[in-house]
């Protein structure tokens, strides 16, 4: 028997679809099964151990037709008896159709005429771990247990980054597009200084293309760690892991750190709703006003209590 999972991001969301992909991998434990998702995520899937194989190129554009053509060649060729749509959108849902005019396999998500169709009304207004287990169960995988991280093999190499002692992570950026869920990059630096006088390290997390935010911050606190576009995905999760504490607006790696068991504070703006897509963990604090430039430095050491 061959399973198709889909997963395409983004990043918290990929985060969060850990514990199904582990549910998955327990109820087909002896089936080969296959991750279809995108390149981003390819090394955190791959180092899982949830997938036999990995398959990237998984979100070809609408006008794409080469694409569509190789992922229609990819899908009719792995011979899937059952598929988990866990991206659950339009996109993902016209997948089951590349697969005319032969019969679809077995397909548990929310695309017309598929055998195990997620319709409760209000899936739209459950977190997404919650759905995720209710689309699964639908689906004859009753047994979603909260995924334990510590037995997952999910290790960066972070010794090149020679952080001696003890660190605190600052996740200042997010999606451009959406300023509004940005803290002030004053307000950061204003915390590293403070992470500082507790003679600990801020660490900067951010992609290359947010270089200038980081270096702003940096350049207001002496002693910061500026690691833009320096961290894999692992990475994180090693960060995470050996952090004292985390704050970060609520962005992708946040999801990761928490999940990895850091102490973290993930700040909330009315722009996106901590009850659908909060980060999960043993020690998360979410900080939430309407406007973020409302929430004060004091508030958010308070909540970090390092």
């Amino acid at each position: 028997m061959a399973v198709l999972v889909i997963k395409l991001g983004a990043l918290g969301d990929f985060v969060q679809a850990l514990g199904p992909f582990a549910a998955i991998r327990r109820h087909h434990s002896d089936e080969h099964i296959v991750l279809l998702t995108t390149g981003l995520y390819r090394e955190l899937a791959e180092a899982s151990g949830f997938f036999d194989e990995v398959w990237t190129g998984g979100r070809p554009a609408g006008v794409e037709i080469l694409g569509w053509l190789e992922l229609r060649r990819r899908l009719v060729s792995g011979e899937f008896d059952q598929v988990y749509d866990l991206q659950t959108s339009d996109h993902s849902s016209f997948y089951r159709r590349l697969f005319w005019p032969g019969p679809s396999p077995e397909w548990s998500g929310i695309a017309r005429g598929c055998s195990h169709p997620h319709t409760n009304p209000k899936r739209d207004d459950m977190h997404t771990i919650e759905r995720q287990a209710e689309q699964l169960e639908v689906a004859g995988i009753a047994n979603m247990p909260p995924l334990d991280w510590t037995a997952l093999d999910l290790k960066g190499d972070i010794s090149r980054f020679g952080l001696a002692g003890r660190y605190v992570l600052l996740a200042p950026a997010g999606a451009r597009h959406r300023p509004g869920k940005r803290w002030p990059k004053e307000h950061f630096a204003a915390v590293a200084r403070r992470v500082v006088e507790q003679d600990m390290t801020p660490v900067l997390l951010g992609t290359a293309a947010e270089k200038a935010l980081l270096a702003e911050i940096a350049a207001q606190c002496p002693g910061t760690r500026d690691l833009a576009g320096e961290t894999s995905l692992l990475d994180l999760v090693s960060l995470g892991r050996g952090a004292v504490a985390a704050v970060g607006n609520d962005t992708g790696p946040m999801h990761l750190i928490a999940s990895a068991g850091c102490p973290s504070v993930v700040l909330y703006s009315n722009e996106s709703d901590p009850a659908l897509c909060g980060q999960r963990g043993p020690s998360v604090t979410i900080l939430r006003r309407d406007g973020l430039a409302d929430l004060s430095v004091a508030d958010v050491v308070d909540a970090l209590a390092f």
